[in-house]
């Protein structure tokens, strides 16, 4: 698949304390953003661990389902629209808008 240039460097792809140990915990196997930060099979560092980009696709914010939500490191679709919405102050929830979603694990 072809995927557009990178906007940001992969080192910026999970960057928020609580997410970052959300991610070494194994709670956290998704990250979306704006633009691309990671094409598969490269890999970032947390702590000292190892992970890879596993898959990267778009997705549109309304086909978000709880358990999506549940593999960015929330309990539900609910408290994630939330939490992004008081992140980014003055933004809206917009079903169609859409987001690069990384997935990634740790590398074996």
């Amino acid at each position: 698949m072809d995927y557009p240039e990178k906007t940001c460097s992969i080192e910026r792809l999970v960057t928020h304390e609580k997410l970052v140990a959300a991610t070494i915990a194994g709670r956290k196997t998704q990250q979306r953003r704006n633009g691309v930060y990671g094409y598969p099979n490269e890999t970032f560092e947390l702590e000292g661990k190892t992970f890879v980009v596993t898959d990267l696709y778009q997705q549109k914010l309304g086909e978000m389902t709880d358990a999506d939500a549940q593999a960015e490191g929330y309990p539900s679709l609910e408290m994630y629209r939330d939490l992004i919405l008081k992140m980014h102050g003055g933004m809206e929830w917009n079903d169609e808008a859409s987001a690069w979603v990384h997935c990634f694990k740790v590398q074996d």
